[in-house]
């Protein structure tokens, strides 16, 4: 699907568009997270809220203007939809975004202030993403698919470059799963410029895609969706990153929607973080015991996400 040297591609193109954000050392926790040492990759501080920014921007500055003309059209739980909005504002075309009912209210707000054209279709994404490409079939507009396009998956990738440069010898990656393009672009730099470390995927026990798809020897639908974190809400990835997923992660763990929630907490209170529920994925999968780093372990985690969950 992707290379190296595409991810290294993507990260000239977006350069003047995303921030390198900072990774940064646990410290002085009152309530660790973990024994071992731990530092996050801060996501959630990247134009637009998310990591999502870096995927988008790779796919519109890789698409011929032409292309652009009749607009830009996603589905997303909403980040990535938020970034989508962004990049069509850098373009000057409509974006037109749909989402779940369960998107939450800020990500529909900052939707709304980045120019979108907002519709609200079905309870998942799966549901809203059937939506959106019969609109965008329709209209000839071009279709930011969240994870399976190799352009935003290359772009997710640029966050490893950054983590591999500032910490190169970390050897546990931690990384939240919803469709799994995050997942596939960081694996595809891990396994070509820190191949001994392990890579964990972390998924809601609510929407076990990749997990099932492993267990299964084959991309799978699942049967029900039921997290309430609609940013990690998938039935079906794509064969492609199931496929580089596949080869490059050491194992996938399941947490609760609970857990993530409890994190974003524990972000906000011991970081000053504002995590959503992705966000705080890594850091609950640490918390909850899903995840125990082996003794001596340099443990990297993303904060993929910002949100206010934890703020309450």
């Amino acid at each position: 699907m992707i290379s190296l040297q595409d991810v290294r591609a993507a990260a000239t193109r977006i350069a003047p568009h995303v921030r390198r954000t900072p990774t940064v050392a646990v410290t002085q926790a009152l309530h660790p997270a973990t024994g071992a040492e731990l530092w996050l990759k801060l996501e959630c501080l990247q134009a637009s809220g998310s990591f999502k920014a870096r995927g988008a921007m790779n796919r519109l500055l890789a698409t011929d203007t032409a292309a652009l003309a009749q607009g830009i059209v996603t589905a997303s739980g909403g980040n990535h939809g938020v970034a989508t909005a962004r990049a069509g504002r850098i373009a000057g075309v409509a974006t037109t975004v749909f989402v779940p009912e369960s998107t939450s209210p800020l990500k529909r707000m900052k939707l709304a202030e980045w120019g979108a054209d907002l519709r609200i279709v079905g309870k998942f994404w799966d549901e809203a993403d059937i939506v959106a490409r019969a609109f965008a079939a329709e209209r000839r507009a071009a279709y930011f698919h969240p994870f399976a396009d190799p352009l935003v998956v290359a772009g997710q990738g640029t966050v490893a470059l950054e983590i591999v440069e500032d910490l190169p010898d970390v050897s546990l990656f931690l990384i939240a799963i919803g469709g799994g393009g995050l997942a596939a672009g960081i694996a595809t730099v891990l396994r070509a410029l820190a191949p001994n470390a392990r890579i964990v995927g972390i998924e809601p026990s609510g929407s076990p895609t990749l997990h099932a798809c492993l267990a299964a020897g084959h991309v799978v639908t699942l049967e029900r969706v039921t997290t309430t974190v609609p940013t990690m809400a998938c039935g079906r990835t794509d064969e492609r990153v199931y496929g580089i997923l596949r080869d490059t992660l050491d194992d996938i763990v399941l947490i609760e929607d609970s857990d993530m929630m409890d994190a974003a907490k524990w972000l906000w209170f011991e970081m000053g973080l504002a995590a959503d529920p992705s966000g705080a994925a890594a850091v609950a999968a640490l918390r909850s015991g899903a995840i125990t780093p082996r003794p001596g372990e340099r443990v990297c985690g993303l904060v993929c996400g910002a949100g206010t969950e934890g703020l309450a």
